[in-house]
């Protein structure tokens, strides 16, 4: 069975999507990934998109609500921005809380940032996941 994760930020519009993203992708063996925003904003940003192309991952996803999810159980909860990580609901607690802030690309609206962050969470994620994996088993 597989583990649930749930990446949270602020506006779930590019760190929280990458996240999902690279998870379904990538680690689909052992996990199914979901995001959502504390305040989501209207789409995607469209380079966070280029970044998971670049990678070759396709992704269709939107920002949701973390409200979305209210009902819902996970294994591991990852706040990925300091401002979601302030703001977390206390009902997501059931799970396991782990924060990693990464830094938001979208400030700069650079490609090479979004790359950067890209990178970031391809190599930190998988190692949150495994070594939550450890501590369960």
């Amino acid at each position: 069975m597989k583990r649930r994760v749930l990446f949270l930020c602020s506006g779930n519009t590019s760190r929280s999507q990458m996240a999902e993203a690279i998870v379904n992708a990538r680690l689909a063996d052992r996990w199914q990934a979901f995001s959502a925003g504390i305040h989501p904003g209207k789409t995607v940003h469209p380079k966070a998109l280029t970044a998971l192309e670049e990678i070759d991952i396709r992704h269709n996803g939107y920002p949701k609500s973390v409200d979305k999810f209210r009902d819902a159980d996970f294994d591991l909860v990852v706040t990925v921005c300091d401002a979601a990580a302030e703001e977390c609901p206390l009902w997501l607690g059931k799970g396991r809380i782990v924060h990693h802030d990464f830094p938001d690309p979208a400030r700069t609206g650079l490609m090479d940032d979004f790359r950067t962050v890209r990178e970031a969470i391809t190599q930190v994620i998988p190692e949150i996941l495994a070594e939550f994996e450890e501590k369960t088993a």
